[in-house]
């Protein structure tokens, strides 16, 4: 249901239109309307958001189940849900939050998120689930508090946003994990409603900013061409040689009926980006999941489900040849700051 309103940021007024400047969309807004992701309305000439502070769920989740694998390995993370969505994803496994605005959701305060993630003894606040930018009022307000309480920030997010509140954003986020759903520009227009460009931009600017993970969900006969997994694998190596990739099972979802992707496949396709990428990781299938120094071998991390070992961990190196790992750890992060 809608909520108290509060006036969005990102828009300016033109021909009596509101245009959304928040995401490449750049929704121009009758009176009385909503964007495309249908939770920012024209309303009175202003842009208003009738859904700030609607929680759609809010639980406490491992960090690997972002995914995350190399921030803060074994913690455990508040995570927050919201409503809407500027993608079409025909495969969304959270279409019923995604795909409307009409989900139970429960009002709450920048204030009451972060006592409630100090409360849970984690180390922080998720912002996941559907797409949280286009909440990005709630996401900073939020964040700036969480962060002089001392905790982490993560955004889950498909990177559909503009560069000037991307930079503002990922600046407030300590961690995040973008779904890179393809490397094709057609299947994201004709398949997602989405812009390719515009998430390659937002991925440039986090690997900036905070610690970065990617995700592909490999799903047959769109996205499951070696040719194209290893064009994403270029692109973050880049970037980063370093940066985690992981790499998921489809499993048919919302109006997907396409067999599920098999763990072969992940496999074939996970060989192909360790050419170019040091970290590359199997979703949803069953197979370890650890972490190895790229240098000496030795196991760094250790998966079993969501029960984790970094015993091989020395802060940020490898316990054994001393390597720097591109990993965020509680020691580390404590060793900084002394």
């Amino acid at each position: 249901m809608a909520l108290s309103s509060v006036t969005a940021r990102f828009y300016r007024q033109q021909n009596n239109r509101i245009h959304c400047t928040l995401c490449p969309h750049n929704c121009a807004i009758r009176e009385g309307s909503s964007g495309l992701c249908g939770v920012r309305l024209n309303s009175g000439g202003e842009l208003n958001l009738p859904y700030y502070g609607g929680a759609s769920a809010l639980a406490v989740d491992p960090i690997e189940k972002k995914p995350l694998y190399h921030f803060y390995p074994g913690s455990e993370i508040l995570s927050i849900g919201f409503v809407g969505c500027p993608l079409r994803c025909p495969f969304c496994q959270n279409y019923r939050i995604s795909q409307s605005t009409s989900a139970r959701t429960r009002r709450i305060s920048p204030e009451q998120l972060v006592a409630a993630a100090r409360d849970s003894g984690s180390i922080g606040i998720a912002y996941t689930y559907n797409e949280p930018i286009i909440h990005i009022e709630f996401v900073l307000e939020s964040a700036r508090l969480a962060r002089r309480h001392g905790l982490q920030n993560v955004l889950v997010t498909s990177g559909q946003v503009n560069p000037e509140p991307a930079e503002e954003l990922f600046c407030a986020m300590d961690g995040t994990n973008i779904d890179l759903k393809s490397f094709n520009e057609q299947f994201y227009r004709r398949e997602l409603a989405g812009d390719l460009a515009s998430v390659k931009e937002a991925i440039r600017i986090a690997a900036a900013h905070c610690h970065l993970e990617i995700t592909t969900l490999v799903i047959p006969g769109k996205n499951d061409g070696s040719a194209e997994i290893e064009a994403m694998a270029r692109f973050i190596a880049d970037l980063r040689p370093t940066i985690p990739y992981h790499l998921s099972a489809y499993y048919p979802a919302y109006r997907y009926v396409t067999e599920s992707t098999s763990p072969a496949t992940i496999e074939r396709l996970a060989a192909v980006a360790r050419r170019h990428l040091a970290f590359v990781y199997s979703g949803n299938v069953s197979g370890a999941n650890h972490t190895d120094c790229p240098a000496c071998g030795r196991r760094l991390i250790e998966r079993s489900g969501y029960h984790v070992c970094s015993a091989g961990l020395a802060g940020r190196n490898c316990i054994a040849c001393g390597t720097p790992i591109a990993v965020v750890t509680a020691a580390a992060a404590d060793s900084a700051g002394g």
